[in-house]
């Protein structure tokens, strides 16, 4: 179904028109579409009523947000009502987000603030975990008593929320079977459990041994994701969880240090997006910080980047593994610089140059099949995106090594980037043959109001090769604002007892729970009312 609305961000517009194969084989065309529902989950901003919408086609599903965002639930046919709705003034589709996975407290200089002079614990201040979970039941995250140390835990999976009374209710059942039958929530992947203590375990499983950062704060928990078998959340989900997390605070009356240890590469990389403009929007909600990790594409091979000069053609070379299924590739340029792009397959057939045109162009080369899309300038993104789909005409791309020619005929900025997937789902033999590992950082970490964490190996006292590196695209805004150990951290596994990880997943909390014993100090102590948000992003 193809609307290609201006209101739309390119990526929308091209999964409209792509077919259900198309979407079916591609890493992101897909996402956020429902076939059993033909339906879309869409991110709105808005002004005015946007529940009229609801009220017009009972169809269309409205989640309102703080500071006019919801989430829409529309069918397919209905996109058109949405497009030239007056309220509606960008939508975005959801993206999936990615794990940042690849010793703590002392070499992040925790151990003083800990001690007899400071004495700071977290108290009074809410350590709110977006994750994949919680292993409730473990000692770290329970008091001396037994009793929970969480507030609510809100399982995305589910749907639901569960109250400390609920999980305290569960954890004095005699089994593990009547356990779960009360409070159904688990942490499979074990990622939360990890956060979260290393963020706030109180270290009671290891006798204070691993104890955490702020490990006397109260824990506010949201399990990311939906029902669906894919694993992984969408940016929808990290919207709503946020959201939450927020509102619960405020209801509280409690300030709250949020941690974040998702990413993914989709995007500008210039925190202009709906998500980064929601989360900078939503850290001014109440006393809140927010932590998001880098991510872990530094050494990975998938960004490069440089700058066009008139008369110089550009070869940019991608090689691409065997038995890989799907890739897709943005290209982001300055608007006002024109020149044209050819592509090139391991065999040297050639397509191009691909017409600046909208709407979708289709190519095949070899056994592959090139979905691409030249995209416009948006209200929230200034910049250019030509996105490249490659997808298999039968099993697999072709493997080898690809290029792409960059042709220049009228340069007035020159500069540009190009970025794949993350590494998590691209094969070993996948990336660019001359990588820049400048602006590898994941949104939504390039948000400007959040602290942006990177990862550092204290054993060797150097940044750690995988993590994801800054400034922001164009804006040029320092990231990451600071880096914390993030290789080789001891904290809590589901089962009651501990396991190692490595990742700027594991960086993060360690600045999530700094940032709640500085708010204890400030806000809690009275030493500084207005010790939160932007007031840390500077002490950092």
């Amino acid at each position: 179904m193809a609307v290609n609305s201006e209101k739309f961000e390119n990526l929308l517009n091209l999964a409209l028109d792509a077919t259900g194969r198309e979407r079916e084989k591609s890493l992101q065309l897909g996402v956020g579409f429902e076939p059993e529902e033909d339906r879309w989950e869409l991110i709105v901003k808005y002004s005015g009523n946007i529940m009229r919408l609801a009220e017009e086609n009972p169809q269309i599903q409205v989640v309102e947000m703080v500071n006019e965002y919801a989430i829409l639930y529309v069918p397919e046919n209905a996109m058109d009502q949405v497009a030239s709705a007056p309220e509606v003034e960008y939508v975005e589709k959801p993206k999936r987000l990615y794990f940042g996975v690849q010793e703590g407290r002392q070499s992040a200089c925790i151990t003083p603030l800990q001690g007899a002079r400071y004495h700071l614990t977290g108290k009074g201040v809410i350590v709110a975990i977006l994750d994949s979970g919680i292993d409730y039941s473990h000692p770290d995250f329970r008091n001396e008593d037994g009793s929970t140390r969480i507030l609510a835990l809100y399982d995305e999976t589910l749907d639901q929320e569960f109250t400390s009374e609920e999980i305290n209710q569960a954890l004095e059942s005699s089994s593990e079977q009547e356990r779960f039958r009360i409070v159904p929530s688990r942490d499979s992947s074990g990622h939360g459990t990890h956060v979260a203590g290393i963020a706030a375990g109180n270290g009671r499983a290891s006798s204070g041994v691993s104890r955490g950062v702020a490990y006397e704060s109260p824990l506010l928990i949201v399990k990311l994701g939906t029902q669906e078998p894919n694993g992984f959340p969408r940016t929808t989900q990290l919207m709503r969880g946020l959201d939450y997390v927020v509102r619960k605070a405020l209801e509280y009356q409690m300030p709250a240090a949020v941690n974040i240890s998702f990413g993914n590469t989709y995007g500008s990389h210039s925190g202009t997006a709906l998500l980064e403009s929601y989360i900078n929007d939503i850290s001014n909600y109440w006393k809140t910080s927010i932590s998001i990790g880098t991510g872990n594409e530094g050494a990975a091979r998938g960004h490069t980047s440089g700058i066009l000069v008139e008369g110089e053609e550009r070869q940019i070379e991608l090689g691409v593994g065997e038995y890989e299924t799907s890739i897709n590739l943005q290209l982001w340029k300055s608007y006002v610089d024109q020149y044209d792009i050819v592509l090139v397959d391991p065999s040297g057939t050639r397509v191009g140059p691909i017409r600046q045109i909208q709407g979708p162009q289709r190519f095949v080369l070899g056994r592959t099949e090139l979905l691409i899309y030249y995209g416009e300038p948006s209200p929230y993104n200034l910049y250019q995106e030509i996105y490249v789909d490659f997808l298999p005409a039968y099993d697999y791309i072709d493997s080898g090594i690809w290029k792409i020619l960059l042709e220049p005929e009228r340069i007035v900025q020159g500069n540009y980037d190009l970025w794949l997937p993350g590494q998590s789902v691209l094969n070993q033999g996948t990336g660019f043959l001359y990588p820049i590992e400048e602006t590898t950082l994941t949104i939504p970490s390039t948000a400007e109001k959040v602290i942006s964490v990177g990862a550092y190996d204290a054993r060797y006292r150097q940044l750690a090769d995988f993590s994801g590196r800054g400034f922001t695209r164009q804006t040029n805004q320092v990231k990451p604002d600071l880096a914390a150990p993030g290789v080789g951290i001891r904290s809590a596994a589901p089962g009651g007892g501990y396991t190692v990880r490595s990742g700027t997943s594991m960086a993060t909390p360690f600045v999530t729970g700094s940032a709640a014993l500085l708010m204890q100090w400030g806000i809690v102590e009275g030493n500084d009312p207005y010790l939160y948000g932007a007031v840390i992003i500077g002490l950092s």
